[in-house]
């Protein structure tokens, strides 16, 4: 009897190892298919690799700097989160070296497609119209913290983007 329970467990063990690295490559093949997307100038997989990268998510480890050279590439493509993302990274020098000027052309781009936030950040909304004294560096400066993440997550999330079951993205 030992030996049919010591085979049953190593047929168990066998399938259950084979089962883990189909489900480990499942869990990788859409991360290089964005990989694929984004090097054949696909604006949307560069923009969620570029999330990936600033979050550290989905397999790649965070990084800055990666982040803000496939941020840029989606901005250049009008992508108006990246816009907004890289906007704020010249703001702070994150991951590419601070420049008030880019940041600014990069919100007034974003502010170009009627983005509100980037108009509130240029002093440009309806409540500076009104009269009301707001410290607008401030407030740029609290906003170039936030947006990052918080609009990484939103690449992240978007439903436009996402993986067909031969891996391919499907926009």
């Amino acid at each position: 009897m030992p030996k049919i329970l010591r085979l049953i467990f190593l047929s168990f063990s066998l399938m259950l190892a084979d089962y883990t690295e189909a489900n480990e490559a499942e869990k990788s093949a859409p991360e290089s298919a964005v990989m694929q997307m984004a090097e054949q100038g696909n604006a949307l997989a560069q923009a969620k690799l570029g999330a990936m990268y600033l979050l550290g998510k989905e397999g790649k480890e965070q990084d800055d700097k990666k982040a803000a050279e496939w941020l840029l590439k989606a901005a250049n493509q009008g992508v108006l989160e990246a816009q907004v993302i890289v906007a704020a990274m010249y703001d702070r020098g994150m991951g590419m070296e601070m420049d008030v000027h880019k940041a600014t052309s990069w919100y007034e781009k974003a502010a170009a497609q009627g983005h509100k936030p980037s108009l509130a950040i240029l002093g440009r909304n309806d409540v500076a119209k009104g009269g009301i004294a707001f410290d607008y560096k401030r407030i740029r400066l609290g906003a170039a913290k936030q947006i990052p993440s918080e609009y990484a997550k939103q690449i992240l999330r978007k439903k436009s983007l996402y993986m067909t079951k031969n891996n391919s993205l499907k926009m």
